[in-house]
């Protein structure tokens, strides 16, 4: 396997793990869990979203979120945005940078903004005049499967990318919205985006909805892709999905990247009890695998305390 030196983790929590829970998280709060992954080593988040408050009221305080969030050199704080209205509002409360979801599904993208997907792309466009003094990003939706078309022909996605290479958007993220990827079409997928496109600056957006998660982030890894979206504790999901387990948790990918020797810069126990501040607010489990079990090395600390303790009769 391609193993790279380092990788990004793009911390997604607090915009679209966040949007996802119906009770109101207060703003104190939001801005707490930014300012913790953040200090934990976070170099690229999306912070929040600049849509109608009456379409998802739990980013009705975006612009009051991205304002207080405390700023430093080279972190990049993401609004994702429905419009250009929506982009330069985002860029008047300081966002570094906006990002537009286009789906791969016509139907999808009906159901998920409204517009066709030649609609979307005119928007794009529409973003990328009206907001130069920052970066526009695209988000590929549904690239690996739609759970109200089924199968997505990976050429839509290829279609799709280009388009947007045209306008001029570089960077570019494929995401598993719905869960369906797995390794060998994630392999396909970025093998063919990267031999089309030169100069992009790819990244994976992948649920953990059928357990293959972290799977497709090792075969990512082996075509060269060296950013990932997480979520602390493994928040959010698709909503036209019943059950769906949603993103893959940050603590999990820093934990997986930690063993597999490729350097991050974030400190797992610090995502982890930033994570465990969201869990005690939400009062419920949350989905992650490491919060809930430890580390590995936290655990043969464990191990090796209890070895040397012979007071210690606790069952392994």
């Amino acid at each position: 396997m391609n193993v790279p030196e380092a990788a990004t983790i793009v911390e997604v929590g607090p915009r679209d793990g966040f949007q996802m829970e119906r009770e109101l998280i207060p703003t104190d709060l939001k801005v707490k869990t930014i300012d913790a992954v953040i200090a934990a080593g976070i170099r690229k988040l999306e912070a929040t979203s600049f849509v109608s408050p009456k379409v998802i009221p739990q980013m009705a305080d975006a612009a009051e979120v991205m304002r207080r969030i405390a700023r430093h050199p080279g972190v990049v704080c993401v609004a994702l945005v429905p419009n250009a209205r929506g982009a330069e509002n985002a860029i008047a409360a300081g966002a570094d940078a906006v990002k537009l979801v286009i789906c791969a599904s016509e139907t999808y993208n009906r159901r998920n903004v409204g517009l066709t997907v030649d609609q979307s792309v005119a928007m794009l466009q529409e973003m990328k005049s009206k907001a130069a003094s920052v970066p526009v990003e695209l988000v590929i939706a549904v690239s690996f499967g739609c759970p109200l078309e089924g199968p997505i022909d990976p050429e839509a996605v290829v279609r799709l990318a280009g388009r947007a290479v045209e306008i001029g958007i570089r960077h570019i993220s494929i995401a598993d919205s719905a869960g369906f990827a797995h390794p060998s079409a994630v392999s396909r997928m970025m093998r063919r985006l990267q031999w089309e496109f030169g100069g992009i600056e790819w990244s994976l957006h992948l649920h953990d909805t059928r357990g293959l998660g972290l799977c497709n982030v090792l075969a990512g890894l082996d075509e060269g892709v060296t950013m990932f979206d997480a979520s602390i504790g493994g928040l959010g999901g698709c909503p036209v999905v019943a059950g769906a387990t949603g993103n893959i948790a940050t603590e999990d990918l820093v934990h997986l990247l930690d063993e597999t020797g490729i350097r991050t810069g974030v400190d797992v126990e610090a995502i982890m009890n930033a994570s465990r501040e969201i869990q005690a607010f939400l009062g419920r489990p949350l989905p992650s695998h490491v919060l809930a079990a430890g580390t590995r090395a936290a655990a043969f600390a464990r191990a090796a305390a209890r070895r040397n303790d012979p007071t210690d009769a606790t069952p392994a």
